[in-house]
């Protein structure tokens, strides 16, 4: 897999297509788009995998992880997460955090990442905040 920083709008069509399948596309835009990192999963030119990243300090949040549907299970959301730790770490990042879904947690878990016991819900999804010091 190759991975490239790409632009906030080709995250879109993965983003509604994996989390949020039925939803229109335009309600896929974050306001904070336009001031985080982007970065695509390609397997032969093909858009695969999308994450974005955002920083406060030396604190660095990703949102909206997905990968298509076909590829998961295959090791590609780890080498994207471990390639998003990596760029955030040589940023000058302390700590990457996110709001794991329920049925992520497992992954996160495995990749180092710690629990907080912070959990809420929204849109009909439970989460659960998680972190790791890099």
């Amino acid at each position: 897999m190759d991975i490239e920083q790409i632009t906030p709008q080709l995250t879109w069509r993965l983003r509604r297509d994996e989390l949020y399948p039925g939803e229109y596309m335009f309600n896929m835009e974050m306001e904070e788009d336009n001031h985080g990192w982007h970065f695509g999963g390609f397997i032969d030119n093909k858009l695969i995998a999308v994450v974005s990243l955002f920083q406060k300090g030396t604190d660095f949040q990703f949102r909206k992880f997905a990968v298509q549907k076909d590829y998961q299970g295959k090791g590609i959301g780890r080498e994207l997460l471990e390639y998003v730790i990596a760029f955030a770490k040589s940023e000058g990042g302390k700590r990457i955090w996110c709001n794991a879904r329920d049925t992520a947690i497992q992954f996160y878990i495995k990749a180092g990442f710690q629990h907080t016991g912070e959990l809420f819900e929204r849109q009909g999804y439970n989460f659960e905040i998680l972190e790791k010091e890099i």
